[in-house]
């Protein structure tokens, strides 16, 4: 069992919660680790467990002023590692990070900051125990016809709509309205293939469908209006099963197709998730729920 107080410095409370379901074991697994406001460690040991989590992501929390604590803290640090590198954002690890704060944790506080690579991102809770982000959205431009190679390596020969590269390094890739739930699901991209044809490091590819017919509805019968798959080798995860900052560009994209500004997105990945999203001017409401499932400690 995780021990908030340890007295221990080489002992830190670790947990692996699952963002965007409420079912254990499906949506997008994070690792949370804590650190008290005087208990540093380096990058390259931060890398070392984030490898040993070998989850998509493990996140570091830390209270920002000695004397916080994660239960009365209000603002803390935020930095978010892959198996093989840190990323400068991640939606389901600060949803995750959020879920421990406000359920193991007990923090009373409403809304939360963290200070990240991408500037102070905020997180609130919600009625109906989601958990409400606020993120960037990003700008994109068209890239049709430019990265063939890479497409053919994603989506094999279905259809393909439009293709545009966002400012935060991630390619989209909307299919076409032809292509069936079923057809995107069984899409078997190769990392390989993908890694030759744009050898430059890139943050990932979000492949999107327009979500239409009986399939594309949840348990109580709520209709999505897009489905998404998120492929990112460049960052050692060959498929993300929920990537909920690739809504940074999937809601502003959605919404020039759409013509509306709120979404309910679903994850097609083997494990599932679900994501509501609003765009507001440059940011976006990225909510969902979030489930503890491991509570343990760290020991170095």
């Amino acid at each position: 069992m995780a021990n908030l107080n340890s007295e221990k410095l080489n002992v830190l409370p670790l947990f692996i919660a699952d963002a965007f379901t409420k079912k254990p074991f499906s949506g997008n697994p994070a690792a949370v680790c804590l650190l008290p406001s005087n208990y540093d460690i380096d990058n390259c040991t931060k890398q070392k467990i984030a490898a040993e989590m070998n989850l998509s992501q493990t996140a570091f929390l830390k209270t920002v002023k000695e004397g916080n604590t994660f239960q009365n803290g209000k603002r803390f640090t935020l930095e978010w590692f892959t198996p093989i590198c840190e990323v400068p954002l991640c939606g389901h690890a600060t949803m995750a990070t959020s879920a421990v704060l406000f359920a193991e944790c007990g923090n009373e506080s409403e809304v939360v900051e963290f200070e990240t690579l991408s500037g102070i991102l905020k997180a609130k809770r919600l009625p109906d125990n989601r958990i409400e982000m606020e993120f960037p959205a990003y700008e994109f431009k068209s890239m049709m016809g430019k990265c063939d190679e890479l497409i053919k390596a994603i989506v094999n020969d279905l259809p393909v709509q439009n293709v545009v590269f966002s400012t935060s390094k991630m390619y989209l890739i909307q299919l076409s309205d032809s292509v069936t739930r079923k057809q995107f699901e069984e899409m078997k991209p190769d990392d390989a293939k993908m890694l030759a044809a744009e050898p430059n490091r890139i943050i990932g590819a979000i492949v999107t469908l327009k979500a239409s017919g009986e399939d594309c509805v949840d348990d109580e019968g709520n209709s999505y209006d897009f489905l998404t798959r998120f492929f990112t080798p460049w960052l050692g995860v060959s498929e993300d099963p929920v990537c909920g900052s690739s809504h940074c560009v999937l809601a502003p994209y959605w919404a020039k197709i759409l013509y509306k500004k709120n979404f309910y997105g679903h994850y097609c990945s083997r494990r599932e998730g679900n994501v509501h999203v609003q765009l507001v001017d440059d940011r976006i409401l990225l909510s969902g729920h979030a489930t503890v499932v491991v509570k343990g400690q760290l020991h170095m």
